[in-house]
């Protein structure tokens, strides 16, 4: 063989082996990586090849699919009472990707989920049936919240305090997932993206807002003082001049009443009539660090809490003088909170002192039923504060509806109590208060209890009629009612 030819032959046979090399390294090594790359067309079209699962409520689903037309993704997603369950399902849009629900548990809602796979499966390379996700929302008690919100800004929670399960979570204003699940929703989406900062309808206020909670806070700081001693009951006088003057500053703190009996008043009649003065005093004596230490036993500065959707952290802050400290006292200054957690904190209460961890899935399950998740009632229980600080704070709670600034949740022939709460909003309270509730509820002939919190940011009322007796203890008495079956 001439050498021209014999380097010729070489050549190509290096170039051969080079290819193939290439080929194996793509295949082998490369090949998961560009079937999960985002860009790959393939994986989209396979997600939504086939009618996807459902978030389940009460046994029936909330959501659904629909056959679409001239699109290479055979189906998309569809909602029923869409703006009801908004604040549950999220959205899952063919463009804009997915949240909450619809978000966390994608892979298992359109069938891409391994744990969904057979042997069958996985020799065939077919794509399994999608499963389902079985919520803890109870119907009539996310309608009645959605219902009492109304047009307001706000949102509502309720959970059952035994099992830890979230009963009800709205946000307002609503929108309906359904109008952005498609590939031509760009009008809808640039809509919902340009309504003002403070109108977003996709933020789910119950859980990633956390506002300033006002007098609801003074829940934690009667909680702290049983706790560490600073008084043996709720009915014990405290210490409590009025006005009170605000630590190193000429800043008097008075009390919305001023003719309210607050004077080292009890917890008790501190609770009934909101005397800004005695918790203030309460948080001074106390100190910040103890202040803090209960509010973190009952959720407070938790990074991660997830119902499996993320809340956002509610905080009680550092670094703080004592005239800062009497302010969180009071539930202001930097102290935040979502309605979650304010529900967290009377479900302890309501559940003599202990906290299941709060959930929104029950169970996660195969198109023919098998259990792939299962989020049991009453796990990860842990104890907030004692028996009997949990007694004494609900006799207290059920002062403050029947004859102190709770009145709006009474429901008669049930066990009810509650904490108001108007928290500042803006420099030096420029704007409208924050309305807040948050309380529990018993039946003793039927079991049932449940423990809610509402924030209405802005319900279109003047000013002046701005209270949390007002606005949201008539969403949570709805609500309450609901749950007990009234």
């Amino acid at each position: 063989m001439n050498k021209t030819i014999r380097h010729t032959a070489v050549f190509c046979l290096l170039l051969v082996l080079a290819l193939l090399v290439r080929v194996t390294w793509v295949q082998a090594y490369e090949g998961e990586a560009l079937a999960n790359d985002k860009n790959n067309r393939r994986n989209l079209m396979a997600q939504y090849a086939q009618p996807l699962g459902n978030i389940i409520v009460a046994g029936s689903p909330v959501t659904g699919s629909k056959k679409t037309e001239g699109s290479d993704l055979a189906y998309k997603r569809t909602y029923t009472d869409g703006k009801l369950y908004a604040a549950v399902t999220g959205f899952r849009s063919q463009v804009y990707g997915a949240t909450q629900l619809e978000g966390i548990y994608s892979k298992v809602l359109d069938g891409t989920d391994d744990r969904l796979k057979n042997p069958s499966d996985l020799l065939t390379g077919r794509t399994p049936r999608p499963g389902n996700v079985v919520t803890t929302i109870d119907p009539d008690v996310q309608k009645a919240a959605y219902e009492a919100l109304g047009d307001s800004k706000g949102a509502a929670v309720a959970i059952d305090p035994g099992s830890g399960r979230i009963l009800g979570m709205v946000s307002t204003p609503s929108y309906d997932p359904s109008t952005i699940s498609g590939q031509s929703d760009g009008a809808a989406w640039k809509k919902l993206n340009d309504q003002d900062e403070e109108d977003k309808a996709m933020t789910n206020r119950a859980m990633r807002q956390p506002l300033p909670p006002g007098s609801t806070f003074k829940l934690v700081v009667a909680a702290a003082a049983l706790e560490h001693g600073l008084y043996g009951s709720v009915d014990v006088p405290t210490s409590s001049p009025d006005p009170y003057t605000l630590p190193g500053t000429r800043t008097v703190l008075h009390n919305e009443n001023r003719s309210a009996p607050c004077e080292n008043a009890s917890l008790r009649t501190a609770l009934k009539y909101s005397c800004n003065n005695v918790f203030a005093k309460l948080a001074v004596d106390l100190g910040q660090d103890e202040v803090r230490a209960t509010a973190e036993r009952f959720g407070f500065n938790a990074e991660k809490l997830d119902v499996p959707v993320r809340a956002y952290e509610s905080v009680y802050p550092t670094g703080l003088d004592k005239a800062q400290t009497a302010l969180t006292g009071i539930g202001q200054f930097d102290v935040t909170a979502t309605p979650l957690q304010m529900s967290m904190v009377s479900a302890a209460l309501a559940n003599g002192g202990e906290l299941p961890a709060p959930h929104l899935v029950s169970e996660v399950t195969s198109a023919g039923g098998d259990v792939l998740e299962e989020h049991g009632d009453g796990a990860g229980t842990k104890r907030i504060v004692s028996e009997r600080t949990a007694e004494q704070l609900r006799s207290a709670m059920v002062t403050v509806v029947e004859d102190g600034t709770g009145s709006n949740a009474r429901i008669p022939g049930a066990e009810v109590g509650g904490k108001t709460g108007t928290a500042q909003h803006g420099v030096a309270n420029s704007k409208t208060p924050y309305a807040w509730f948050t309380s529990y509820a018993k039946d003793a002939s039927s079991g049932k209890e449940v423990a809610v919190a509402v924030l209405v940011e802005d319900s279109g009322a003047a000013r002046s009629e701005v209270s949390g007796n007002g606005l949201a203890a008539p969403v949570a008495q709805k609500m309450m009612k609901a749950a007990l079956g009234r």
